[in-house]
């Protein structure tokens, strides 16, 4: 399962909110990526995470295998709809 969303905070994903996005897929079971065009990281990787280096506009797109995708995807966008609560 796939879902696309838009990097919307002003300070983008920095330190803080790449922390939030590992900590919330760590609750879920089965692999979950993050696409940035050509890239792909594990989004239960911290240092994966950072190397996106996404800015305000971003277009991620989070994909999740397993029994609980769907739980973790809608965690994850929510998430980043929500400007991991900075803005």
């Amino acid at each position: 399962m796939k879902r696309e969303v838009t990097i919307v905070n002003r300070q983008g994903m920095h330190a803080r909110p790449a922390m939030q996005i590992v900590e919330t897929s760590n609750r879920f079971a089965g692999p979950i990526r993050i696409h940035k065009g050509g890239t792909s990281v594990d989004a239960k990787s911290i240092m994966e995470v950072l190397t996106l280096e996404a800015t305000e506009g971003t277009h991620l797109v989070f994909e999740a295998d397993g029994d609980e995708a769907s739980s973790a995807l809608e965690a994850l966008a929510r998430l980043v709809e929500d400007k991991f609560y900075e803005d």
